[in-house]
């Protein structure tokens, strides 16, 4: 029988450890942007809808359930968008209806607030989000269920916020921060208002594996049997060897093989490919049990080299060595709508649908030389099927995709000398002060604030329009996909682009530049209607970075959001000029439609999906339409 220590004394303790970011002055500032940023996305996308009041046209109210009136300040912008003031966020309390329906009384801070202004019903300033949803359930539409989980997601995505704001850098040093760290001074998915949920993981998690924790992590390798792996590669990558070669450093091979030795096993019947520590303690080790017992899957260590977790989480940066690939892993935790695996199928037909968007590039001369566009592509991968999930349609999805790698080629090979690269979301943070990274760019290129715009649009439209127009294939060039490429001087000359096969899509509309897709490649694949396919440049770039970048520039550079428009719209005139040959596709891919149809991120989370499992991902609501700013009659809108 086992004996226990007598006294607790006498027990190791377990230390409890406060994160120093959660204070009261940090959490409230985060809580005021995100209240702010949730009132701005949700009447966009018209979960709720604000009701003018009298005065300069920007001050606007909600009623919520309990009868209270919540006020706040915005400007309206283009698409309908909303930009609300996180400081003129009050509410006009009245105790007696909320008391009536059931509400909880205010809040001892804002009992106390209400008496030294000497009445109860005055304005008083509101700054939380997490009260907002359970004070504006009803106005909101949420089922009991989503709301549960929503609030465990939002206070998450405080946490985090709460970290970046603890820790925030000035935009003046952000400059000099290199690419892959400055992913960990960015604030998250501007439209999403649960941007960092990360349903899953643990304090401690949050605490090693995030991006804002901004510490390297050495991953751990992993040998899994060819009788159930699978390798795909392309170029000079066509076999694992080759990836290991260039992947690995001599030593770190030969002691890997020495392992599989050691336990009676051949090397050459195996495929290395490194994981997650979260993802092999939570879903390899106990819904691959059997294959690990039979000897399938053997855990290995580490190949030594540090690397950083970007944006997405479970996509990591090679900072001790910057030549060899970004890897890109499952991470089974719900994040942005979506769990972050890696679907069996889509792992495996990476490298061909990067050897067919690549040979489109190389073959077409404008992409290839005036462009020069960066192509960053998948071309390595494996694939471990789990013997059971991925054979039952009904299953959820992430059950299916647990297990496999894809390595990306790096982005710093493939800058010129003096060249240096930032996500294109970077250009819409800005700092405790409320500097803008934008404006401190705009000021060190010493070019004028339009001129510097036209040189980014430049950039970053010509490529997209290209593969568009031409080829009836778009990428999702939110701002975490694409890349803006600076000179020495800080401005922009040149569009990167990243994440083939999650976010490549092409015209369902036959086209003879698709004649030679390969089968695998069309197989997998989604296709769009030529009058959605348009919506990834909308919705990806426009609405999902534009939306945000162009009040910012009327705020800090003085350019108005007509002048950022036009500005906009002209180049894509100055390309439709550049390829008259094209004009069929352009009215095909028409880019200037009056009105383009609303895309929704959030409704789906609180009106569609929820967190409910889904047997395949789930995709963007649409709801309605909005006024395009790229018509040539559109003006913006107070």
């Amino acid at each position: 029988m086992p004996t226990y220590p007598a006294s607790h004394d006498s027990v190791e303790p377990h230390p409890l450890l406060s994160p120093p970011e959660l204070n009261r002055q940090v959490w409230d500032r985060a809580a005021a942007r995100l209240l702010a940023k949730m009132l701005g996305e949700f009447a966009y996308e018209e979960i709720i809808e604000p009701e003018r009041r009298p005065g300069d046209g920007r001050l606007h109210s909600l009623s919520l359930d309990d009868g209270t009136e919540l006020r706040f300040s915005a400007r309206r912008g283009v698409y309908g968008s909303w930009r609300v003031d996180p400081d003129s966020i009050e509410t006009v309390p009245t105790p007696s209806t909320a008391l009536s329906n059931g509400a909880h009384p205010p809040s001892r801070n804002a009992s106390a607030h209400a008496s030294s202004n000497g009445s109860s019903d005055r304005p008083r300033p509101f700054r939380d989000p997490l009260r907002f949803l359970t004070r504006a359930r009803g106005l909101l539409g949420l089922d009991g269920a989503t709301l549960g989980h929503l609030i465990r997601e939002l206070t998450l995505t405080l946490s985090a916020d709460a970290r970046l704001d603890h820790t925030a850098l000035t935009a003046r040093e952000l400059a000099d921060v290199g690419y892959a760290e400055l992913e960990g001074h960015q604030t998250g998915h501007p439209w999403l208002v649960a941007s960092k949920g990360r349903l899953g993981f643990s304090a401690a998690d949050a605490a090693r594996f995030t991006p804002e924790t901004r510490s390297p992590l050495q991953l751990p390798w992993i040998a899994v049997s060819t009788r159930i792996a699978q390798y795909r590669g392309v170029g000079h990558l066509t076999t694992p060897e080759h990836l290991y070669a260039q992947e690995l450093d001599p030593s770190v091979r030969a002691s890997f093989a020495a392992e599989l030795y050691a336990r009676g096993l051949d090397p050459a019947s195996y495929l290395y490919l490194p994981v997650h520590p979260w993802q092999w303690d939570e879903w390899i080790v106990p819904l691959f049990a059997p294959a690990i017992a039979d000897g399938d899957i053997l855990a290995l260590h580490t190949d030594g080299d540090a690397r950083l977790a970007q944006q997405s989480v479970r996509t990591f940066a090679n900072v001790s060595r910057p030549d060899r690939h970004t890897v890109k892993l499952p991470l089974s935790v719900l994040n942005t709508l979506v769990w972050r695996g890696l679907p069996t199928e889509r792992t495996l037909a990476a490298p061909a649908v990067t050897a067919w968007v690549q040979g489109l590039c190389e073959a077409d001369p404008f992409l290839r030389d005036t462009c020069r566009v960066i192509l960053l592509g998948e071309v390595a991968s494996v694939a471990v099927e789990h013997p059971l999930y991925d054979h039952l349609p009904e299953a959820p999805y992430q059950y299916k995709e647990i297990l496999g790698a894809i390595w990306r080629e790096p982005l710093p090979p493939r800058l010129a000398p003096g060249e240096r690269a930032r996500t294109l979301a970077s250009l819409l943070h800005t700092d405790p002060a409320g500097r803008a990274f934008t404006a401190e760019l705009v000021e060190r290129s010493g070019l004028a604030p339009e001129a510097w715009l036209t040189r980014l649009f430049a950039a970053l439209l010509p490529p997209l329009l290209h593969f568009l127009y031409r080829y009836g294939t778009v990428f999702s060039p939110h701002g975490e996909n694409a890349i803006v490429v600076f000179d020495e001087n800080d401005v922009p000359v040149r569009l990167a682009i990243k994440d083939f096969v999650d976010d490549v899509n092409v015209s369902a509309h036959p086209l003879p530049e698709h004649d030679t897709m390969p089968e695998e490649v069309r197989t997998v694949l989604l296709t769009e209607a030529p009058s959605f396919l348009t919506q990834f440049i909308h919705s990806g770039l426009f609405v999902g970075v534009f939306r945000y970048l162009s009040p910012l520039c009327e705020e800090q550079l003085g350019v108005s959001e007509d002048a950022f428009w036009s500005l906009v719209r002209a180049e894509i005139v100055r390309h439709h000029a550049r390829f008259p040959g094209l004009k069929e596709r352009f009215e095909l891919f028409d880019m200037l439609t009056p009105e383009i149809e609303r895309l929704c991120l959030n409704r789906n989370r609180l009106h569609v999906d929820g967190y409910r499992d889904r047997s395949s991902r789930p995709h963007a609501a649409i709801h309605g339409t909005v006024p395009n700013p790229l018509h040539p009659s559109a003006r913006i809108r107070e």
